[in-house]
């Protein structure tokens, strides 16, 4: 329920009161709202007490976990201290508007942050030249904007003059982050007329015109910095800080960099006679810096490494290089929740003109999220033994937009520009589409029952890329819309829709609500409205409905600034529907893949970030390639920040993380959908793990797999069980059998005869045995464990057509099942990989797991009211590295391989198959290496664009 100014009141007083408590609970916040609400009797007449302290329990539970820093300090001067800190204005200002929305516990979180951030920049008081660059990785829509607008805030406190924030592609985003700073920063409405500036956000709070910034951007559709209002500029060093929120477009950088030069310059290098300043500190902040920002073309190197100084960059990365390259003192910040791309800046790129690339050579921060953030990890789940563990039941798969084969029906997934979608369904769209616009009418209407009215409310239609068909669809859900308000409003033919809509309410949303409430019960309450009271509001909820198509420009950003009462809008976009513009309220999406596969996900990726009090009204309809790539991008994503996590504890720097993650296996999911080009990679899995997780339905295939396996335990002969360990105090029976020391040619023989699946992401037999082949070279994977996992099934299989030696098959829940494949969560567990480490170096896995910990509600797949406890069981990162490089007085064994098999029940894939045939399956665990052997891998673009790459038609 939205609170009424006295309520908001209240509420910042009773926060304020409960900060120095250490403890919060409804007895403790009901004794300091009475103590408030004596202060004055008319503010318990005008307050709603249920209200504020439900909203003051929700604040109290919401935890935030710990960033992750790594960081490089060569040339760096520490200086960031209390001391330093005594009168930031902006920075308080800011904090106090923040509380008004806010827990205490999240504001401190973004403090302690931004001062990580600012404090890993050079002070800009120092003299002399300096250049620090970084990156700062979020969670899809976690908040990065209020991030950096705390960053901001603070380095203008602290004396950076210029503060230049590249926002995205498109006019709406340019605006929105405008708006946001506006309010955020600046305090007051930018225009180009005085007259229609107004105090806003933080101005409310401290609008002394002593501290106001200035700006050199405005919020309107031509606001952008343009040469007419450039003239009108004039900085001095004694002048409050300049903000400019510009486009990553060419030309108006191009203007900027001219201005900057001829009318900032101080002086002239001696040496290549380019105008620089001196006399001001630079502050970019880059945001979505994997759009745009990264230099796409290919660098040329010498035989030393050292890069062609007359290579031209791409037109955004040049120009933001270029204005860097003309300050003496300066600082780089991007921002992004898509590092992949960034990863492969090389660390040396440098030109002439440009001086050197965005590589965030100073830190690399890992943002984490608070524990009321909605992320993928816990919509989609993440992988386990059992497939996908947690997940909420909002997803709804959409099979009706296409046919089979896509490429007829409404909207195949093929289609060129000009297409007139169509179906022979009532109203022309797909029964999935229909209903995923009634599931939002009913959002609406509980919403406004829940006292969310005045709150904005979206939903976003992304299936096509072409704004000619976005026309169309806009057209026909606007025709539907129109058919509904006819007859929720009119009351003409009303009781079919009004069926149509209770059964959708029944058998949907009561469910979802109930299942999300006892999964999150601080997050969602218990259903109390009827179907007669969502009825009662059906007619008002239907008639504040816009459908609008999107296009890019910057009113539709300013419609939510402007808008009295919420607005509810059904957005109709494509790639225009620019990457980081926040829809408002977003309730439902309608997603097909429109574009590249990547670009698709990262657009669908705007769904998560947080949704106080309307998260179980949230639904997701889309197809099920695209739900199994989130979960691989996912998954993917959170290897990568247990490698930072890992890497961070070590005291690594961002050159090697770089140079670590430019060689790792994920990118055999990533590259596919990030380039273009057929491209080589140099993988290295030392340190890592493959599973099959994708596997072949054939049955040639099932039968050759599993020939393989039994002549592999026929070489390696008699087997012996897997022993009991004792782990943390408690006995560890061995579930299995095993073959140790191994030689690496049987591993090698094993993998060259086992047929992978060619879809799988990251297990490819003849890339793994050829590294094995790579790495005995150097003396290392030379002496295998190889264990067959007993599993939980009656069905029994003999080794080596052995009666006395038998193993359970294991059970592996289907995800997902196509024509050739079918797709398990996760095949391997920790404790399995553990499998060969006597107990002095699990223990060792355990610290070092304990050490590398952090707990980050955004990584979490299930919501916790409090921070988790530390981990009971080593994970697999911490198994493979203790392996590798030993631990303390434990010696490391780089020379030993763990080989994993496991027989799958056949049975809960196909009830035909033949249960004496098991399917084989198997995971490698890798120790840690330094030895730097790589394999190469070959991205071959041409099948997957065909395949994923709409656009190309």
């Amino acid at each position: 329920m939205a609170l009424n100014p006295t309520e908001q009141k209240v509420l910042i007083f009773v926060q304020n009161l409960l900060e120095a408590g250490s403890q919060v609970t409804p007895a403790i916040i009901q004794e300091q709202m009475n103590l408030v609400l004596n202060m004055k009797k008319e503010w318990r007449a005008e307050t709603d007490e249920s209200a504020v302290i439900d909203e003051l329990i929700r604040r109290a539970s919401t935890w935030v976990g710990d960033d992750a820093l790594l960081t490089n300090d060569e040339g760096h001067i520490a200086w960031l201290n209390q001391d330093r800190k005594q009168g930031w204005r902006y920075w308080q200002r800011y904090r106090e508007y923040q509380e008004k929305k806010l827990s205490w516990n999240i504001v401190e979180g973004l403090d302690k942050s931004t001062d990580q951030i600012l404090g890993n920049l050079e002070d800009p008081k120092r003299q002399g030249p300096w250049d620090r660059r970084g990156l700062v990785v979020g969670h899809v829509q976690s908040g990065k904007t209020g991030n950096y607008t705390g960053l901001i805030c603070k380095a203008a406190d602290a004396g950076y003059k210029i503060i230049i924030v590249l926002a995205g592609m498109h006019n709406n985003l340019r605006s929105q982050t405008q708006i946001r700073l506006d309010e955020g920063f600046l305090g007051f409405t930018t225009s180009a007329i005085q007259d229609e500036m107004h105090i806003v956000g933080v101005g409310e709070i401290d609008r002394d015109p002593a501290i106001r910034p200035n700006f050199a951007t405005n919020r309107s559709e031509k606001g952008d910095f343009n040469t007419k209002a450039a003239k009108h500029l004039g900085i001095s060093p004694e002048e409050r800080p300049w903000l400019f929120v510009v486009k990553k477009n060419k030309s108006v950088l191009e203007r900027l960099l001219k201005w900057i030069q001829d009318h900032v310059a101080n002086i002239q290098d001696p040496e290549s006679g380019r105008k620089l300043v001196s006399h001001l500190p630079l502050l970019i902040i880059d945001d979505e810096a994997d759009n745009a920002s990264v230099d796409t073309g290919d660098q040329a190197y010498d035989e030393f490494g050292k890069p062609d100084l007359e290579h031209e960059p791409t037109a955004i990365n040049r120009l933001t290089r270029r204005i860097l390259h003309s300050f003496t003192r300066k600082a780089y910040v991007g921002y992004t929740a898509t590092p992949f791309a960034n990863i492969f800046i090389h660390n040396r790129s440098e030109t002439e003109k440009e001086g050197p690339d965005l590589f965030p050579s100073a830190f690399i921060a890992n943002l984490s999220a608070s524990s009321s953030y909605i992320g993928p990890a816990k919509v989609f789940g993440r992988s386990s033994e059992n497939g996908r563990e947690g997940g909420l039941p909002l997803v709804k798969v959409v099979n009706d937009h296409c046919s089979e084969d896509e490429k007829s029906g409404w909207m195949p997934t093929k289609h060129k520009n000009g297409y007139y979608p169509s179906c022979d369904q009532q109203h022309g769209i797909p029964e999935s589409l229909r209903e995923s616009v009634d599931a939002f009418v009913l959002a609406c209407a509980a919403r406004r029952l829940r006292g969310q009215k005045d709150e904005h409310c979206s939903m976003l239609i992304h299936v096509t890329r072409f704004t000619s068909v976005q026309g169309h669809v806009t057209e026909q859900v606007a025709a539907y819309v129109d058919w509904l308000k006819r007859r929720l409003v009119r009351r003409i033919d009303h009781y079919d829709v009004n069926s149509q809509l209770k059964l959708l309410w029944e058998s949907d949303f009561l469910t979802t609500t109930e299942s999300i409430h006892s999964m999150h019960p601080d997050m969602v309450g218990q259903n109390t409205l009827t179907w007669s009271q969502v009825e009662a509001e059906l007619s008002d909820a239907i008639s504040e409905i816009e459908v609008r198509a999107i296009n890019g420009f910057a009113k539709e950003a300013l419609d939510y600034a402007d808008s009295a009462v919420g607005l509810k809008v059904i957005a109709v976009g494509g790639d225009k529907l620019a990457r980081g513009l926040t829809l408002e309220g977003l309730c439902v999406s309608y997603f097909l893949r429109a574009s590249r596969m990547y670009d698709t996900l990262m657009q669908m990726g705007r769904w998560f970030g947080y949704r106080p009090g309307y998260l179980d009204l949230c639904r997701l309809y889309t197809t099920i390639d695209l739900v199994e790539w989130f979960e691989h991008i996912a998954d993917a994503s959170e290897e990568l920040r247990e490698e930072f996590d890992m890497m961070t504890a070590s005291g690594a720097t961002p050159k090697e993380y770089g140079l670590k993650v430019a060689s790792h296996p994920v990118l055999m999911v990533t590259s596919r959908l990030k380039m273009r080009n057929a491209q080589s990679l140099y993988l290295s899995f030392s340190g890592q793990s493959v599973e099959t997780v994708s596997l072949l339905r054939d049955l040639n295939s099932l039968e050759s797999n599993l020939q393989a396996f039994n002549s592999l335990t026929v070489r390696l002969g008699e087997s012996e069980p897997i022993p009991d360990r004792n782990r943390n105090g408690s006995k560890k029976s061995g579930n299995g059998v095993q073959w140790t020391n191994v030689p690496a040619e049987e591993v090698v023989q094993f993998l060259s005869e086992y047929k992978t699946h060619p879809a799988a992401m990251k297990v490819n037999s003849r890339l793994l045995s050829e590294f094995i082949m790579n790495m005995t070279r150097e003396n290392e994977l030379t002496s295998w464990t190889v264990a067959v996992i007993s599993g939980g099934e009656d069905k029994l299989y003999p080794i080596n057509n052995s009666s006395s030696v038998e193993v359970n098959l294991v059970k592996r829940k289907p995800k997902t099942i196509t024509e050739d494949r079918y797709s398990i969560g996760r095949l391997l567990s920790p404790a399995d990989e553990a499998l060969d480490l006597d107990d002095e170096a699990w223990s060792a896995a355990l610290d070092e797991t304990r050490y590398n910990w952090k707990p980050d509600p955004g990584r979490l797949s299930k919501r916790q009211k409090e921070p988790p406890k530390e981990p009971k069981d080593p994970n697999g990162p911490a198994i493979r590295k203790v392996r590798g490089y030993g631990a303390g007085h434990i010696p490391g064994h780089p020379e030993r391989g763990l080989l994993l098999i496991y027989l799958l029940s056949p049975k809960v894939v196909d009830a035909s198959y033949d249960e004496n045939k098991p399917i084989v399956s198997f995971g490698i665990s890798f120790p840690g290496s330094d030895s730097g052997t790589k394999v190469k891998y070959e991205v071959n673009n041409v099948l997957w664009e065909q395949e994923y790459d709409p656009s190309s038609y």
